[in-house]
């Protein structure tokens, strides 16, 4: 048995396909974890769709979906996810409520409400149960041990460690760096990780330009994410969270930039396997 991790959708705020973008991929947030006997799937942006159609065909699928937050470019593939409409498939879903209470069922129920979806949440048969996590929770399932942190975001989201046989993985997407120093609970994720995948949204240029600032915008840069894997001691990081606007030669400038300073860095184009 292995830890495998395929990339779904790498993308933040929006999808952006086209020619430019597809080495990269262009749908927005998705990633499947393939852990021992277990799939763990992290947000259902429009990658989950691609996600869902590589399960066609398989009955008695099994997985748990777990939301960083609910943030449109993370639920918008969810209503696509045909696996989940299929009755004997068996989908246990994960989130953490939103500061005003409403819980990931009331999230993804919302946004197949009408006028946004023809058919509502309930005839997602294949979804078995809904989970509300609190923040900072630890969750075993089966021999796996995930870990979990609250991450600096508006609206706030949440970060995952996942432990298993003496791997581990961290996903950090959506978390903005703070100006004089590096996040603690970023740092408690990353310790020691054999992967870390993370928020590099913008270049630190995008991020304090003086006409676009994107101070407060809730998105970190690859410089930041550079210092984090070099103060955590990770084992292999990869960037992720995309901007739209970044096509496949400005992330492959981005890539090669973040190797000069890590070189242990790669792009999501490829699946990761453990040895």
């Amino acid at each position: 048995m292995t830890f495998k991790i395929k990339f779904w959708g790498v993308r933040g705020s929006i999808p952006c396909p086209g020619p430019t973008t597809v080495r990269y991929g262009g749908n927005t947030t998705c990633v499947e974890m393939a852990i021992g006997q277990e799939r763990l799937i992290f947000d259902a942006g429009t990658g989950i769709k691609m996600l869902g159609d590589s399960l066609s065909g398989q009955g008695g699928v099994s997985a748990h979906i777990f939301f960083t937050h609910s943030h449109w470019d993370h639920i918008q593939g969810f209503p696509f996810f045909t696996p989940a409409f299929r009755p004997g498939n068996f989908f246990r879903v994960y989130g953490v409520p939103t500061p005003d209470g409403m819980t990931i069922e009331q999230r993804l129920h919302e946004q197949m409400l009408h006028p946004n979806f023809p058919v509502p949440l309930q005839t997602m048969q294949g979804i078995v149960a809904f989970y509300d996590l609190e923040v900072g929770e630890d969750i075993v399932i089966s021999d796996i041990k995930l870990r979990t942190r609250p991450l600096n975001h508006p609206g706030e989201a949440m970060g995952y460690r996942m432990t298993w046989q003496g791997i581990t993985v961290a996903f950090i997407t959506d978390t903005e760096h703070f100006p004089d120093r590096l996040d603690g609970n970023v740092l408690a994720l990353a310790q020691d990780a054999d992967v870390l995948i993370i928020d590099a949204t913008y270049t630190d240029e995008e991020y304090y330009d003086r006409q676009v600032s994107k101070v407060g915008w809730g998105h970190s840069t690859w410089q930041e994410a550079v210092k984090v894997a070099q103060a955590a001691g990770i084992r292999q990081l990869i960037l992720f969270h995309h901007d739209p606007s970044h096509d496949d030669s400005v992330l492959d400038t981005i890539l090669n930039q973040a190797k000069q300073q890590f070189p242990a860095t790669r792009s999501p184009k490829k699946a990761w396997k453990s040895a």
